[in-house]
């Protein structure tokens, strides 16, 4: 097990001032309907999981990455605060999704529901459970345009690179990603 961690290691409850990033998506509906009243119900669970919503971004539609043949996904940014340690704020995530029938298995399945912790703070965590900042994130266009669209001049933990510096570089490199506000 490596474990790496910031002089704020990745085991003590968050400070107030710390900006907390948490992506949500989904593809496929659950019990209470299609992913954007998924992500929407999902948010409502929060406070009884001692997570307070801050803001949250537009919902957008994305196409599956990796590409597939999946159903579009729905995502987008929510800022919370907490008195919880990055390792229970994700066991609380975790629970959220297994109450909307994630089940985690096979690498960019389908899914009713996702919860993923992008930054905590300054944090750097990474172990066998959590890596923060999360390691993609700079790469993802669905998780860089909510972002952008709540805190632009945000900055990555580790590269120190703003939200919008990080969303034009990603789109200056093109793909074949489509997002799109709902």
């Amino acid at each position: 097990m490596v474990k790496l961690v910031s002089a704020s290691d990745g085991n003590s409850a968050a400070r107030p001032e710390e900006t907390i990033l948490i992506a949500l998506g989904g593809n496929l509906p659950s019990a209470v309907g299609p992913p954007e009243k998924t992500l929407e119900a999902a948010l409502s669970l929060f406070p009884g999981e001692g997570i307070a919503l801050v803001s949250k971004s537009s919902w957008y539609r994305s196409t599956p990455v990796p590409q597939s043949d999946q159903p579009l996904f729905v995502n987008g940014v929510a800022r919370v605060a907490c008195a919880l340690s990055p390792h229970d704020l994700l066991a609380a995530l975790l629970k959220i999704e297994r109450a909307f029938g994630r089940e985690r298995g096979v690498a960019n399945a389908a899914r009713t529901l996702d919860l993923d912790i992008l930054a905590f703070g300054a944090r750097m965590v990474r172990d066998d459970a959590l890596t923060l900042p999360h390691p993609r994130m700079a790469d993802r266009l669905f998780v860089l345009l909510p972002l952008v669209e709540m805190l632009p001049e945000w900055r990555h933990p580790t590269s120190g690179r703003r939200a919008r510096d990080l969303l034009s570089d990603l789109r200056s490199l093109g793909g074949r990603d489509r997002v799109e506000t709902l």
